[in-house]
């Protein structure tokens, strides 16, 4: 992605809080030797060094992705930028945009480590006054839907223009 100096944004802080708000990701990798991409929720730990998310089973992505350099690409908020909207009629259009790119390589997760991250997903987007508690919820019939999934971290190398 081509992005002037004067965009860039340098500051962990920000980055950190950005994947935070947005946390919604595209994971690419590659998958015997073409891109893949899946769409998925990440999130970071407070350290800002390890993005967590899993991948379903059956998504042909986990099979080769273990030690692989991948990016995960969170996108922020975005709209279209109209000429009208300049005090000139010598200007084109355009959009501006906020996304933060990951770069990092995977390791894949199981057990403990797994079910707290799942537990970290949950509790991060289920609303505080749902009927639906995780902590509550057996923990054999959680174990067992883990079998439908892989679950993985991403050890952060960079983000976006450090590259």
């Amino acid at each position: 992605m081509y992005l002037p100096k004067q965009f860039q944004i340098d500051d962990k802080t920000t980055i950190h809080r950005l994947i935070k708000e947005n946390g919604f990701a595209t994971l690419f990798s590659q998958h015997k030797v073409h891109p893949y991409a899946t769409h998925l929720p990440l999130t970071i730990n407070e350290d800002g060094n390890c993005l967590y998310g899993h991948l379903a089973r059956a998504n042909k992505q986990w099979t080769d992705i273990v030690e692989q350099e991948v990016l995960a690409v969170f996108q922020g908020p975005h709209c279209y930028i109209s000429p009208s909207w300049y005090e000139t009629d010598r200007a084109v259009p355009t959009w501006n945009y906020v996304a933060v790119h990951v770069y990092g390589k995977v390791e894949i997760l199981e057990g403990t480590e797994l079910m707290n991250t799942l537990r970290d997903l949950v509790l991060k987007y289920e609303d505080r006054k749902s009927s639906y508690k995780y902590d509550q919820v057996d923990v054999r019939f959680l174990e067992g839907m883990t079998k439908g999934i892989v679950g993985f971290k991403i050890k952060i190398s960079s983000f976006g223009q450090e590259k």
